[in-house]
């Protein structure tokens, strides 16, 4: 059996139907073991054979939208995957902290890059410090009293497939995965 995380974009109290129980129920439907939710904010770790993300990604968006009514980005990681980015260490010696925020975005697929980076759009409190495959890894200054809108800014770059999550919960994921 793989371990996987499953991380859902825009998961929020909206909407009663779009909940922990309803994701759960709709991953062990389609088969999934093991099936929790970390952090009520769209994360879910579950085992399963499948080898490709790709059909994961697809067939678990399938089976929420028929349940919810609407479509949602499902972004999968293999253990392995998370592995490998714990190893990569995207923010050597940075600090999570509540005036910096370190945010990892997946993408389901690598997209190309307009600017160079490390890149901070003009008068924005935030920095994209790197990428690799399809993640984009981001600092935001939240000290300037200004609101971020970093996740308004990756989308009209990249699109609605993706989903950021802080470091810390990545590195919960990692620990709950390995």
């Amino acid at each position: 059996m793989v371990k996987y995380v499953m991380l859902l974009r825009g998961m929020g109290p909206g909407d009663p139907k779009f909940n922990n129980q309803t994701v759960c129920r709709c991953l062990e439907k389609l088969g999934y073991s093991n099936v929790r939710s970390l952090q009520a904010s769209g994360n879910y770790l579950f085992e399963g054979n499948e080898a490709d993300n790709a059909k994961l990604e697809t067939d678990i968006e399938a089976s929420i939208e028929q349940a919810v009514g609407f479509r949602r980005a499902a972004i999968v990681r293999n253990s392995n995957e998370i592995a490998e980015l714990m190893k990569y260490d995207p923010f050597k010696g940075m600090t999570h902290s509540s005036g910096s925020y370190l945010l990892v975005t997946f993408m389901k697929q690598p997209k190309k890059l307009d600017f160079a980076l490390p890149y901070q759009p003009p008068d924005k409190p935030y920095e994209i410090i790197g990428a690799k495959n399809d993640m984009l890894f981001s600092v935001v200054d939240n000290t300037t009293g200004k609101t971020p809108d970093l996740m308004v800014w990756l989308e009209r770059q990249f699109g609605k497939d993706i989903t950021s999550r802080t470091w810390n919960t990545i590195q919960r994921i990692y620990q709950k995965i390995s």
